[in-house]
């Protein structure tokens, strides 16, 4: 396994890319509303990324995939293709971002509710959320991939729901996908050990019911085989000399 170990020029250039992909998920959150398609969300997006942020949309065109952002509606795991669903009041949709700026790339991903959110999605938001909030904490030189996924797990099922293991966070820079992988499950003490300079996501998939899905054929749209709400959160993040740096905050300034 390489990992790329980003250089102070480097980093920079990364927070420069989250900092973006930030940006646009602050921006989309008023249009998320009842009546809206996700493909509307989609333009919104992309225009906003191309003619405002003079960035590039990294998912579109990779291996194929036809969107400029993953929207992912109530039990779509992940990867979800914007089109023409029409957003419903008690709708969840996560809004997985992800920029190349000056061949750098900056990934996030937030969920949203339309109106009133349902009780299960709320709850399973808030687990996904926490989740990734403890597994960010944990990060600095020295500590185990295998820590931060072992305390996302004992996490998430502790509140009775369930961790997604076929799809995890992944290292990221030049490439959108490099290595390590990071996965939300596993044991203490097992793992790549973290060095200052890595950059990676930390992008739990929680569901509220069992944890096993489906692919659909489409080729990309991940659902749960239960149909129960699925959730997720994501950050980019950086290993700083004396633990973290989050590179995707919002205007919030909140993780």
């Amino acid at each position: 396994m390489t990992v790329t170990i980003k250089t102070p020029e480097e980093q920079q250039k990364m927070r420069t890319a989250g900092r973006l992909a930030a940006e646009v998920l602050d921006m989309i959150g008023e249009h998320v509303r009842p009546g809206l398609s996700t493909g509307e969300l989609d333009a919104i997006c992309h225009a906003y990324i191309v003619d405002k942020l003079d960035a590039v949309p990294a998912p579109l065109n990779y291996r194929g995939f036809p969107k400029s952002i993953c929207t992912s509606v109530n039990h779509v795991v992940c990867h979800g293709i914007p089109g023409d669903k029409v957003l419903k009041s008690g709708d969840c949709v996560n809004i997985d971002v992800t920029v190349i700026k000056d061949s750098f790339h900056g990934d996030t991903s937030r969920m949203f509710f339309v109106g009133e959110p349902k009780v299960a999605a709320s709850r399973v938001s808030e687990v996904s959320h926490q989740g990734m909030r403890l597994g960010i904490e944990m990060v600095r030189p020295g500590l185990r991939l295998g820590d931060i996924g072992a305390a996302i797990q004992r996490h998430v099922e502790s509140h009775g729901c369930s961790v997604v293991r076929e799809y995890c966070g992944h290292g990221i820079g030049r490439e959108f996908h490099e290595d390590p992988q990071v996965l939300h499950y596993g044991k203490p003490g097992t793992g790549m050990l973290l060095q200052e300079g890595m950059t990676f996501t930390i992008e739990p998939m929680v569901n509220a019911g069992r944890r096993h899905v489906r692919l659909l054929p489409d080729g990309w749209t991940v659902v749960t085989k239960d149909h129960s709400i699925s959730a997720q959160w994501e950050h980019t993040i950086l290993v700083t000399a004396d633990g973290h740096e989050v590179l995707t905050l919002g205007a919030s300034g909140e993780i």
